[in-house]
């Protein structure tokens, strides 16, 4: 139960998550962190059950510094969501599934990409991506104000904006939102 959005804009992306942690109908904690560096090239919002989301992600960088050391170059942002979604994949078809959904966002030298992973291993690419509880939500306001020469500064407000209108009718998102941009090869974070 979370909100997370990644938005591609024409000069990077940016991510967005609220912080609440919640049990059922019980606020577990209000000061999560949903938004990990994969690198400096790559990030991650989580949604989903923490523990398993935590787990893939640091299964995911030691996987990708392993892969990056034995070829000589760093993976893609499209073969960081493959990985994940390949380990996401093979733990469901062994019956201990990821409870998870991970935004994947990042840009390598093909340019900026947002990509999605859910918990059956499956990948899409759009242009800007939401996933949990609140994500339907998210979507109404991605749709509405996404347009495809947004700037990153745009993207970052718009991401905030979808985050905090699913913070209005999900119970499961809420506490404020965290939001990370990457342009010209740098992480910029920002939470309020």
């Amino acid at each position: 139960m979370t909100t997370t959005v990644g938005i591609r804009s024409k000069d990077g992306v940016v991510l967005a998550a609220d912080k609440r942690a919640s049990k059922g109908f019980f606020v577990g904690s209000k000061a999560v962190q949903k938004l990990f560096h994969l690198d400096d090239t790559t990030a991650v919002a989580i949604a989903g059950q923490m523990s398993d989301a935590e787990y893939l992600v640091n299964l995911a960088k030691a996987e990708r510094r392993l892969l990056a050391l034995r070829r000589g170059y760093p993976l893609s942002v499209k073969e960081s969501a493959k990985l994940i979604a390949n380990i996401v994949y093979s733990a469901m078809k062994n019956y201990s599934p990821f409870y998870v959904e991970l935004v994947v966002a990042g840009v390598d030298r093909d340019g900026a990409h947002v990509y999605t992973s859910d918990m059956s291993g499956a990948i899409t690419s759009e242009d800007f991506m939401s996933s949990g509880s609140g994500s339907p939500i998210a979507y109404g306001v991605l749709e509405q104000g996404y347009r495809t020469d947004i700037d990153l500064d745009g993207a970052r407000r718009l991401a905030e904006t979808a985050v905090r209108a699913a913070m209005e009718r999900d119970p499961g998102s809420g506490n404020g939102v965290d939001v990370l941009a990457l342009a010209n090869g740098r992480w910029h974070a920002g939470a309020s």
